[in-house]
């Protein structure tokens, strides 16, 4: 039986390599006979260069130095590969704007920046690329994308460098420079990898949705989305919205899919001249995931929590989609699975597990999460690979 193990990182816990092996280690504990693939993947958060690194042996990569959420210098990298389109310099916003760059007590949306992204899209122009490709996803911050602009030259750093808070006071000039830098970016293909389909603003939106899970109180959370509503309202003066040739109306760049990814750095990206893509998706052609799929009998997934947003362009969704279309069954293994029976169907699941169910459970994982997701894994094997 061959096996196509093909999992997303367990956030706070193991990396998509760590998680990939340990589900190994667990199959072959039960089902030694099989044939293994180990295919690492990501959706633009975290881990994003460490997958695209491995799927493309000839990429370099280039050491940078950046601004985390508050402003402190920390290391980061872009991956510079040639190919069809030019130069490609993929980017892994995260490691700028990474909540993981935060302690408990600093996580503070109306304070964490975006700054840090902005230097990594210069330091890529900078390298010659013909085609940046943003990796948006598990981000401390929800300015818009204000700090990204600033540090483009499109205002000043007291104005978009502050926060997401500080946008409310943001003055009718404040995006001063934007046509310069969109005009700057119009020589690159500028390409948004999200997990998500979020608008920036609404009940759906970076401030209503992702602003809690970065440390933003329900009153925060309303100021927020006060602030950026400033902040569109400068930038459509700013930057004259195109005209959809479908409907004759404005196009409204806020409410495309995606703006809000990133605490809403997609929109700051769409105002440059960005265009999105699934960011499973790009992951999944990079390292060739379809050809693997005739050949192989059955495709593991997995993450750490298989919820409501995973059926919304994660890595769960994308290899259970890609799976079906060849007619290759796949299951998920999750540290937790919180989606019902019937929506993980819909994806194309033929079975859903989970590590922990229990408080107890959970407390287990988190101590010792390579060893109870190789036993979880080795029960998924027993039912799934024939004796022998």
């Amino acid at each position: 039986m061959h096996v196509v193990i093909a999992p997303d990182c367990f956030t706070g816990t193991l990396t998509a390599k760590q998680a990939a092996e340990a589900m190994a280690q667990g199959w072959r504990s039960s089902a030694p006979h099989d044939l293994l693939t180990l295919v690492p993947l990501s959706d633009g958060g975290p881990g994003f260069l460490d997958v695209l690194a491995t799927a493309l042996p000839d990429a370099q990569t280039i050491a940078v130095t950046v601004a985390d959420p508050l402003g402190r210098e920390v290391p980061a990298a872009l991956l510079m590969c040639e190919g069809e389109s030019g130069l490609t310099a993929y980017i892994e916003s995260a490691q700028a704007t990474g909540l993981h760059l935060l302690a408990a007590d600093e996580r503070n949306p109306a304070v964490t920046s975006t700054w840090g992204a902005g230097q990594l899209l210069e330091a890529a122009v900078a390298e010659g690329a013909d085609r940046v490709v943003v990796g948006l996803g598990g981000s401390g911050t929800n300015d818009g994308g204000a700090g990204l602009l600033g540090a483009l030259g499109v205002g000043a750093p007291e104005l978009l460098g502050r926060g997401g808070l500080a946008l409310a006071d943001l003055p009718d000039n404040g995006l001063a420079g934007l046509h310069d830098a969109r005009a700057r970016m119009s020589t690159l293909q500028l390409v948004v990898a999200t997990d998500v389909e979020s608008p920036l603003l609404g009940l759906q939106g970076a401030s209503a949705v992702f602003a809690p899970q970065k440390g933003a109180s329900p009153q925060l959370a309303q100021a927020l989305e006060g602030a950026l509503g400033r902040y569109v309202e400068v930038a459509r003066r700013t930057l004259p919205e195109a005209v959809d040739l479908m409907t004759g109306k404005p196009r409204r760049l806020d409410k495309e899919p995606g703006a809000g990814a990133g605490g809403g750095l997609g929109y700051a990206l769409y105002l440059l001249g960005g265009a999105r893509v699934s960011g499973v998706a790009e992951v999944l052609s990079a390292v060739g995931f379809r050809d693997l799929l005739p050949a192989a009998d059955l495709v593991v997934t997995g993450e750490g929590s298989f919820d409501w947003q995973s059926l919304q362009g994660k890595v769960v969704a994308g290899v259970a989609t890609m799976a079906l279309e060849t007619a290759t069954p796949s299951v998920v293994i999750a540290g937790q699975a919180l989606v019902g029976r019937r929506e993980a169907m819909t994806l194309g699941l033929s079975g859903t597990y989970a590590v922990a169910e229990t408080p107890e459970q959970v407390e287990a994982a988190m101590a010792d999460p390579v060893g109870t997701l190789a036993r979880r894994t080795a029960r998924v094997a027993a039912t799934w690979s024939p004796a022998r």
